[in-house]
């Protein structure tokens, strides 16, 4: 994808120049006139990958420029334009974050290396970035597809920011596993980790949980308790299903986010608590709240930062990977020989839509190991077999469902086997890379970049 690139400086001609030197070069250019307008387009959307700007402009000039976007989302990457004699200023401009510098009058060799080296720095730290998200998120998750990527990426940024965070997403897609991983990337690391699930106790139990409570402050408070709030003070608290609190605990959770204290049941006194929420929910909670169901304020409160864990349908590519992942482990804890991952076990696989996601797979792919024969999978035993479609009522695949399922499954495998590399994969498949990349576009496993 081209690099963006807005040019901000007064003197018009400037700006046609470097406009027309960098769009020959490749580069998608924006221009403005000074400082003031650059900040407002740099709030704006789509991001900017890097700004070139004049040191000295009216109303916002370059070194306020680069102290004002420290403060923006994510930080600006400036290259300043500086007059001849003016290298200290340069200097500071560097020891306030400025990526590189060329003076004016400039020369067109000049502009074009500084500004493909900056480039090929931002390059390699989204790279860098990108591969310590998914480093991170691994070791939680297995996957290979780039919806996962994406959100590994926005968890490696959200991690060390001390916002409270809403994951959500189907049942079974792995949300407690994301939360997991913002707790290895935060501050709060080495500091409790605390789950609640919300649905698992009555209103009134569930509320004495989290903020605690006195001796005898209902039936059965034989002891006092202090509450997951405090037992999380300076950790992280991750509230599993959120969706299914009641109205009284939302409000009294609402207190608690606003006031950074809390009030166990049955006592006067308030405690100050320290402590980064994290909400789970399979739940549309912008839905319930139209239905009055759950507190709008509270809503916006914990979706500071909404992260959205994709169903496991709209990531096929990560179907081969979690099947040999889940059989390995299966194989080691029965005890059986390993089970390979044919084309025929694949195609089964694709064929199903997993309503359940990875928790479904997981629990299939266990459930047919233990009770298959030693080092083979019986396929009957999956989701989708016959007995169960006559069970369910479920469609029957015709004749091109099952043809197609089963190539599917052939593609990919043929790509795990060759590491992601098609040209290996079109070769063991003994296909040209132009009919794979054809059939990648088909099936949905072509990464969005490359089917553009």
């Amino acid at each position: 994808m081209k690099a963006r690139v807005l040019v901000a400086d007064d003197d018009a001609g400037v700006r046609y120049t470097l406009r027309g030197l960098l769009e020959d070069d490749g580069f998608e250019v924006e221009e403005v006139g000074d400082g003031e307008a650059a900040l407002q387009r740099l709030a704006a959307e789509p991001p900017v990958d890097l700004v070139i700007s004049d040191l000295r402009m009216p109303k916002v000039d370059g070194m306020e420029l680069l102290r004002r976007g420290s403060a923006l989302s994510p930080v600006p990457r400036v290259i300043l334009i500086t007059a001849h004699g003016s290298e200290r200023h340069a200097v500071e401009a560097m020891k306030l974050g400025a990526l590189d510098y060329f003076r004016k009058p400039f020369e067109v060799d000049d502009v074009l290396a500084v500004v493909r080296r900056a480039v090929g720095t931002l390059r390699l730290e989204a790279e860098n970035e990108r591969l310590a998200g998914e480093v991170n998120l691994l070791r939680s998750l297995v996957f290979v597809s780039p919806a996962m990527s994406r959100l590994a990426l926005l968890v490696k940024r959200v991690g060390p920011r001390d916002v409270t965070v809403l994951i959500t997403g189907e049942s079974g897609t792995g949300k407690e596993r994301i939360a997991e991983a913002l707790v290895r990337a935060s501050a709060r690391a080495d500091r409790p980790f605390v789950r609640f699930n919300c649905a698992a106790l009555t209103p009134e139990l569930a509320e004495a949980e989290l903020f605690g409570h006195t001796r005898g402050a209902f039936t059965g408070a034989v002891r006092a308790r202090q509450g997951l709030f405090r037992e999380a003070d300076g950790g992280t608290l991750l509230l599993d299903e959120v969706g299914e609190l009641d109205p009284a605990t939302q409000a009294k959770l609402l207190r608690v986010l606003q006031e950074g204290e809390v009030r166990p049941v049955g006592e006067d006194r308030a405690w100050p608590v320290d402590v980064r929420i994290l909400a789970a929910t399979h739940r549309d909670l912008a839905q319930r709240v139209k239905e009055g169901r759950f507190r709008e304020d509270l809503f916006y409160r914990l979706k500071v930062v909404n992260l959205h864990v994709p169903p496991l349908r709209e990531r096929p590519e990560d179907l081969a990977v979690l099947t040999k992942h889940f059989l390995t482990r299966f194989a080691e804890r029965f005890h059986v020989p390993p089970v390979q991952v044919t084309p025929e076990l694949m195609a089964r696989l694709t064929a199903w839509k997993w309503p359940g996601n990875v928790r479904e797979l997981e629990n299939a792919l266990e459930s047919a190991v233990a009770m298959s024969p030693d080092g083979t999978l019986e396929l009957s035993l999956l989701p989708g077999g016959p007995e169960q479609e006559r069970r369910e009522g479920a469609p029957r695949a015709g004749l091109k469902e099952k043809v197609e399922a089963y190539e599917r499954a052939l593609i990919v495998a043929a790509l795990e086997e060759a590491h992601g590399n098609r040209s290996e994969a079109a070769r063991l498949l003994d296909i040209g890379r132009a009919t794979l990349h054809d059939k990648l576009k088909k099936y949905g496993l072509a990464r969005e970049e490359e089917a553009e």
